[in-house]
């Protein structure tokens, strides 16, 4: 009589798949979840185990997030993955947290991952103060010192635009904020025709109000000189090029890739190009590299909760965008993978389909 199959070492996976999450972030995250899963398995899994994505959509909501998690501890995963949207990603933290289920964070960027230190979350994505820092570098450099910013409540935008107000004061750059909830994209373009603002970013939601307030500062000559910027990445996504064209070129965002894919950034990307139809974001790469990094605590440590929190200082995993390892930065409440690549881009005005290279940090 045969043995019984292995019983599959289980992932939980959370990503925005409808909306009000941005869902073309969340589905360029899970097609690198599932194709980083399907090549474990194809590799021989975790010790002969098969491994298991179990994905839940969040929508861009924390309370759903956190009963994903309940759900997926329940199911009896070893590790949670992914998550795009950092107020998200911190509920499901903290839940995961106080139940004992090691996070690996894929995508979020807020410093305050986590509410208090712990050694159960990780992250690979850069925190926000160093990305907004280099963000506000360039604007310096390029002589864009009064930035208007264009904000809807939050406090991943909150945070943002803390770091850009202390990174800015001391080279007497001015930060001022306005509503884009109060104000239609008409009002906010008539407002910033009235003030003396060099650059505008776009700490909002997308497609609205961030496509209508595009179209309306790019389309009136009084702005013809504002710089228009997304440092929270929007025009990396097809999407901001369907919908905007020409007028959603020229607008710098952070993304983080290196700047020359290794090999296996090369293969990887190849891959996820087939799987999504279109070219490969940075958020499908981080969701490659968490698979990555997870089975690795996995085989190396052993396929429980405890190991897999306790792999995090010890793990050494070759990425599709270089070689990952986790430290414990000051102040920083959770373990994060501190040379992550980071890049400030732009689609080419003589070809929106193609990005430039603005700044590297």
């Amino acid at each position: 009589m045969s043995a019984p199959p292995s019983p599959p070492v289980r992932i939980g996976a959370l990503a925005p798949l409808s909306r009000p999450g941005w869902t073309e972030a969340g589905r360029h995250l899970l097609a690198g979840l599932e194709l980083a899963a399907e090549e474990v398995g194809a590799t021989g899994g975790i010790g002969g185990r098969p491994l298991e994505l179990l994905v839940r959509d969040t929508a861009g909501d924390p309370h759903r997030a956190e009963a994903a998690v309940d759900e997926l501890a329940g199911l009896g995963a070893v590790a949670l993955a992914g998550e795009y949207h950092s107020v998200v990603a911190r509920a499901a933290a903290a839940r995961a947290d106080a139940l004992g289920l090691p996070f690996l964070c894929s995508s979020a960027v807020i410093d305050a991952l986590a509410e208090r230190p712990t050694d159960r979350v990780a992250r690979l994505a850069p925190p926000q103060s160093r990305g907004w820092r280099a963000y506000a570098d360039l604007l310096l450099a390029a002589g864009r010192t009064r930035v208007a910013v264009a904000t809807e409540p939050s406090a991943y935008w909150a945070a943002g635009t803390r770091v850009l107000r202390a990174h800015l004061a001391p080279h007497g750059g001015t930060v001022t904020e306005l509503d884009a909830r109060a104000l239609p994209p008409e009002a906010l373009r008539d407002a910033l025709a009235a003030g003396d603002a060099t650059a505008l970013l776009l700490l909002t939601g997308f497609p609205d109000p961030a496509v209508p307030l595009v179209r309306a500062v790019r389309r009136d000559p009084r702005l013809a000189g504002l710089l228009i910027g997304a440092p929270a990445g929007q025009p990396e996504f097809a999407g901001w090029a369907e919908l905007l064209g020409d007028d959603g070129a020229a607008v710098p965002f952070l993304r983080y890739l290196p700047a020359v894919p290794t090999p296996l950034g090369a293969r990887v990307a190849a891959a996820l190009r087939e799987r999504l139809g279109a070219e490969p974001s940075f958020v499908a790469f981080e969701g490659h590299d968490t698979v990555t990094v997870l089975a690795e605590a996995l085989r190396s440590h052993g396929p429980d909760r405890q190991a897999v929190a306790g792999s995090w200082p010890h793990v050494v995993v070759e990425g599709t965008r270089g070689k990952i390892r986790f430290s414990r930065p000051e102040g920083s409440p959770v373990w994060q993978w501190t040379d992550s690549p980071l890049q400030v881009a732009d689609r080419d005005p003589a070809a929106p389909a193609r990005f430039r290279t603005l700044h590297t940090a």
